[in-house]
């Protein structure tokens, strides 16, 4: 399984940014994909996440009402929105996968997002 992940980079506060997570490698079917963060000097830390089969999703409470997660299954790709973005979101940004009822096996690398004040 490869996940590849993209679209970090520079953003003012208060702006938008998408990240995209491309997956290949297997089906995804009973499949969850996730996005995690990681910022300097701290752990890597739970964003948000979504079912592959029903799109359930699930968010980490800093995010909530600011970050979307999305996933287009024809395409295998999957997709964070984040609006209103402030300085504490600034992080490494990685896409991860698993089946739906165990952990994340898969990790993309990271994509750096840096939130200007």
């Amino acid at each position: 399984v490869q996940l590849q992940a993209s679209g970090g980079g520079l953003v003012q506060a208060g702006g938008s940014l998408r990240l995209s997570c491309s997956a290949s490698g297997r089906t995804f079917v009973n499949y969850k994909m996730g996005w995690f963060r990681q910022a300097p000097g701290k752990e890597r830390e739970f964003v948000a996440s979504i079912t592959w089969n029903l799109g359930s999703t699930y968010y980490t409470d800093s995010v909530k009402g600011r970050f979307t997660i999305s996933r287009v299954r024809a395409e295998n790709m999957a997709y964070l929105q984040m609006n209103s973005v402030k300085p504490d979101d600034t992080a490494v940004y990685y896409c991860a996968a698993g089946p739906t009822s165990t952990n994340y096996i898969h990790w993309g690398q990271g994509t750096q997002v840096t939130v200007s004040s």
